[in-house]
């Protein structure tokens, strides 16, 4: 190779390592600070178990919680085709980072709440929520925009899933410890300077040229959109996610179970969920060595029965050392069917309106979430107060695995094409998005 081909060799890679850290890190941020899942919380449910909420409350709660995940098709196509001062994504990113920065603040200095502030703190909480996911709506359009051209989209992915991982190894280590002290102020502080962090990046490290959206774009883009909207096999990939993420068996009846009646502390229900994400980042790792060996008829049955694996073990918990075998299963079971499922939409999604319509299956899967959130809860308090909350949380998990196999009866209306299979219904599939390569970490 001559001089200039190893200077452009030289250019490429410190050009992907600096794509790789500004997303990492973004990512990181976003693990650690997403209100539904990240370092607040665990705290959060535990500030409501304090203030003598039943199960249904709290779970009903974090579902309300949850729901601007479903707006995640609105936020992408307001980030498309609505440039905010001359940028589409860059200005966005300020935008959302500076309200998730100041409305974490916020609920940081107005802590301690009293017991009856319920909606004035949720209220509070929805603004960071939506504020971060908005955040997470960009990154990835970003994401793809820098990828794509390079070359590099599967070495970008692998960076956002460890990442993602990493961020809850920390965030369930460090949750349990705040809620054992119920440290809920020092939570909210912490993900104010990491959104503080995120908001810095956004202003000096995102490079991105001022654009116009043209009339052109627009209809080309509706016009795949509705195209693909049209289409039974692609009904029939939103209606196989949905039935799967349809499971009441939700982590607020695991933690109430878990911290209630099984008498584990708050600690040591944080070091579940590291487990989980260790088990999780594993399985994301495994996934990028047979993803393209395997046919994907296979691994959609694969996805199912792990789906129901990572629910029914839940039975076999009984004390500490089952309970964290338990969660790293879990982690590792759980993550590699939603890997499976997360390809299947991608490739089913025409290039053209990729982003909106992996919008929608994501959103169709909050949105299932988000309901059997508040249903596992309420399950499990009405049964709980009948005969018992052992026999409650039996109830959630074999309800909640049933819900799940019901996915089953969806894989037979799945696209031949997208299951590697001869298409003998001759349908007209749109083009498929490839699926990034993930390296072997």
């Amino acid at each position: 190779m001559d001089e200039s081909g190893q200077s452009g060799r030289r250019l490429q890679t410190r050009d992907t390592v600096r794509l790789g850290l500004l997303f990492g890190t973004i990512y990181f941020v976003q693990g650690m600070s997403e209100p539904t899942t990240g370092l607040v919380s665990q705290p959060n449910q535990s500030l409501l178990k304090q203030w003598g909420e039943s199960p249904e409350q709290i779970a009903l709660f974090l579902a309300i919680l949850a729901s601007p995940w479903c707006l995640k098709p609105v936020f992408g196509f307001l980030s498309d085709f609505f440039p905010l001062a001359g940028y589409r994504r860059k200005s966005y990113m300020i935008v959302a980072s500076l309200v998730a920065a100041v409305s974490f603040f916020a609920l940081a200095w107005w802590t301690p709440w009293p017991s009856d502030a319920h909606n004035q703190f949720l209220s509070w909480l929805l603004v960071p929520t939506v504020a971060v996911i908005f955040a997470n709506v960009v990154v990835d359009a970003m994401m793809i925009e820098a990828g794509q051209p390079r070359g590099i989209t599967g070495r970008l992915q692998s960076v956002q899933w460890a990442a993602i991982y990493a961020g809850s190894i920390v965030t369930g280590k460090m949750g349990g410890i705040l809620s054992e002290h119920q440290e809920q102020r020092l939570a909210f502080f912490v993900c104010g300077c990491l959104m503080s962090a995120t908001l810095v990046l956004s202003l000096l490290g995102v490079r991105e040229p001022r654009t116009k959206v043209s009339p052109r774009e627009w209809r080309e883009s509706l016009a795949a959109l509705r195209q693909a909207l049209r289409s039974p096999g692609m009904l029939a990939v939103g209606a196989f996610t949905f039935l799967w993420y349809f499971n009441p068996f939700c982590q607020a009846v695991i933690y109430l179970h878990m911290t209630d009646h099984l008498g584990f502390s708050e600690e040591f229900y944080g070091d579940t969920m590291s487990l989980i994400a260790i088990g999780s980042l594993l399985a994301c790792v495994c996934y990028g060595l047979y993803c393209r060996r395997i046919p994907m008829r296979r691994m959609v049955n694969w996805a199912v029965a792990l789906g129901l694996l990572s629910t029914w073990g839940y039975w076999c918990v009984t004390d500490r050392a089952s309970a964290a075998a338990v969660s790293l299963l879990t982690g590792f079971t759980y993550m590699t069917a939603s890997m499976i499922l997360v390809d299947l939409a991608a490739r089913a999604c025409p290039m053209a309106a990729a982003g909106t319509l992996f919008a929608l299956f994501m959103a169709a899967c909050n949105t299932s979430s988000a309901v059997t959130t508040w249903l596992g809860g309420t399950v499990y308090q009405a049964v709980g107060e009948r005969w018992g909350y052992t026999i409650g949380f039996d109830v959630v998990i074999a309800v909640g695995g049933l819900f799940c196999a019901s996915s089953w009866w969806a894989i037979q209306f799945l696209p031949a094409r997208l299951l590697g299979l001869p298409d003998q219904a001759e349908e007209k599939v749109p083009v498929p998005l490839p699926m990034p390569e993930l390296p072997a970490a």
